[in-house]
């Protein structure tokens, strides 16, 4: 039986930043982030005095309404009635100044991530992450590679052009066996989850700002990433990892049912602003896109082990595609705030980077470069503190849940690695094999 609990903010344990205060600034400091802990500290210690006070003052009212009861003299009366008052004004002021503080002590709370994983990489940038793994060779071409914007548009596939006239830039159309490419996909990575216990869900493509927020996205500023709905106070979401996270909020799991392991199908949309450049082009970074996301509610305990585990269904996935990647330990700087921990896998995308040299048919060196395919962090308990989403443990206490997220497969990122991997000479692409029962199809080849 789930229980259902009214909404409470509740942000990183304000008991944990005041007695490691230390430790949490350099966190902020290692995440090179705008946080003050300084200042959390200070607020909590005015909350904890100011509810002190709130305390004893309404202790005092209620000896003071006490002592009206029964027969007194009009002077005792009237003595207690004008106490009465002064205690009802001195709560209203203290419960004022409470209010404000709370106010300030949630919003300077909430900008403060989470503490990272002792081994994670401290660092600013992707080359300051650490790779762990490599699967597969990246091929070495006996022609002149094309990138997945040439191809899309020679098998007349993908059109960016039409795309761009109708809704803007980095938006595209797929056509043809494009658009079984990407319902191929979806159901092949939806296949290997249903095998590992997911629940598959298709979720709104909408939430509140509320839960974004509780999630750890900003959707609102000029460093969001979020398109908002005007008047609406919701928002598109950038990942199903918003909705499925929200699925849970103020609610109480039962302890037998843990772990909760759900395969979110979406929409995703991203403003991407600012985001140009060769690494940016065609499929890599768009406004919309589809994605099948991974989401697990477990106990604290068991979270290492389901991170390596949705880290392990993405390799499963991308070594069924037949996609040379590699693993990374993501540097702090790149953790995002709620993230304890994430892995990213990269594929090997032969066009990534272009081929400078002149047209050959002999073309033998390795080209391209890594770039993102999938993600997989461990929240810990920071989003469910945000949310509210706890169990009941074997004493009776109610304690926050660990949450974690992984991505099975974003189309358009596979759709890149698949182009450009399995090109052919002629100009045509041979599917992964993995992947021909879905699609119905084992070549793409130019209709023109």
């Amino acid at each position: 039986m789930l229980v259902c609990l009214k909404e409470r903010r509740i942000v990183l344990d304000y008991h944990f930043i005041v007695e490691n205060l230390s430790a949490v600034k350099k966190n902020i400091a290692d995440r090179f982030m705008k946080a003050d802990a300084d200042a959390v500290a200070v607020l909590f210690s005015k909350r904890i005095e100011l509810t002190t006070a709130l305390q004893n003052l309404q202790q005092q009212r209620n000896a003071n309404a006490a002592s009206m009861k029964g027969k007194l003299d009009p002077d005792k009366r009237s003595v207690l009635i004008e106490e009465g008052k002064r205690l009802k004004d001195a709560i209203a002021g203290v419960e004022a100044k409470l209010g404000a503080v709370e106010e300030d002590l949630d919003a300077k709370a909430r900008r403060i991530p989470n503490m990272a994983h002792p081994d994670a990489p401290i660092g600013k940038e992707d080359k300051d992450s650490l790779e762990v793994k490599r699967v597969g060779e990246p091929r070495r071409f006996g022609f002149t590679p094309k990138d997945h914007v040439q191809l899309g548009q020679e098998l007349d596939i993908i059109d960016f052009d039409s795309a761009t006239k109708v809704s803007g830039v980095k938006f595209y159309y797929l056509k043809n066996e494009g658009v079984f490419l990407e319902l191929g996909l979806v159901r092949y990575a939806l296949d290997i989850l249903l095998k590992r216990g997911f629940t598959p869900f298709i979720t709104p493509d909408v939430a509140k700002e509320s839960v974004l927020e509780g999630i750890g996205f900003n959707p609102r500023g000029e460093e969001s990433n979020v398109y908002t709905l005007e008047g609406e106070d919701t928002c598109l979401v950038g990942t199903a990892e918003i909705t499925l996270g929200g699925y849970y909020s103020n609610t109480i799991l039962p302890k037998d049912k843990l772990p909760l392991k759900l395969a979110g199908l979406s929409h995703c949309f991203r403003r991407e602003a600012g985001a140009a450049g060769q690494f940016s082009k065609g499929l890599y970074r768009v406004h919309q896109f589809t994605k099948l996301e991974m989401f697990v509610y477990c106990l604290p305990e068991e979270s290492d082990r389901f991170h390596e585990e949705l880290r392990a269904i993405e390799e499963e996935i991308f070594s069924g595609l037949e996609i040379p990647f590699r693993v990374v330990d993501t540097c702090t700087g790149d953790l995002g705030a709620p993230a304890y921990r994430k892995w990213d896998l990269e594929a090997w995308m032969p066009g990534r980077n272009g081929y400078t040299g002149a047209p050959s048919e002999n073309v033998t060196e390795q080209i391209g470069s890594w770039g993102e395919v999938t993600s997989t962090s461990n929240c810990t308990d920071y989003q469910a503190r945000r949310l509210n989403v706890r169990f009941k443990d074997d004493d009776g206490k109610n304690r926050f849940v660990h949450m974690l997220n992984g991505t099975a497969v974003a189309v358009s990122r596979a759709i890149i690695a698949i182009l450009e991997n399995f090109q052919q000479v002629d100009g045509s692409v041979i599917l992964p094999k993995a992947l021909v029962p879905y699609c119905g199809f084992e070549r793409i080849e130019s209709s023109k």
